[in-house]
């Protein structure tokens, strides 16, 4: 069985001192290296995935600073490579549906930030194709929120769109169990 791992926008701006942070980045980004660092031993597949947003008025992710870099602890090596998206979905504007042709995975492993938005559209849009999508929500962090009055906490967040994700989208699972 051929596994792609998957890697979405685990970038500066969202820690602590970042522009955007969220609840919970540093756990999710030390599960996800352990993750990337077994998939490497296999010598399985992976793509990362660098959200830029290349506008005056960027929130964050902006060119040239600190927080649109990725995490030391999911930095690319060797060939592997990096898709740089403007898009929630990673399909968007990238290569992405390009790489998973060819690499015909016969599943492909999302890990990433954010549960709610980039991780979220990107495993719809990957199990709209065809793949066998697997979430691991423990590599995974999403932000608080507001809906009208209230206030949902990040934890709560994250804990509903991975149940959505696992209702018909994907297997959700730990890196502990995929590993």
């Amino acid at each position: 069985m051929t596994r792609l791992l998957l890697i979405i926008d685990i970038q500066r701006d969202y820690f602590p001192g970042g522009r955007y942070p969220l609840v919970g980045p540093d756990a999710a980004a030390d599960a996800a290296s352990r993750l990337l660092a077994a998939f490497r031993a296999e010598g399985s597949p992976v793509i990362h995935v660098q959200h830029v947003w290349d506008a005056p008025d960027a929130a964050f992710f902006a060119p040239g600073t600190p927080g649109v870099e990725i995490d030391a602890r999911v930095a690319p090596e060797g060939d592997e490579p990096v898709l740089v998206k403007a898009q929630p979905n990673a399909f968007l504007g990238t290569e992405l549906g390009s790489r998973l042709e060819e690499a015909a995975p016969d599943e492909v492993v999302i890990v990433g930030m954010m549960s709610s938005m980039c991780v979220d559209a990107t495993v719809r849009a990957a199990s709209d194709l065809g793949y066998a999508v697997t979430v691991a929500h423990d590599a995974c962090a999403a932000p608080d929120l507001t809906f009208g009055d209230e206030s949902i906490p990040g934890a709560q967040v994250h804990a509903a769109f991975m149940a959505a994700l696992a209702d018909s989208y994907a297997l959700v699972t730990t890196v502990d169990e995929l590993i």
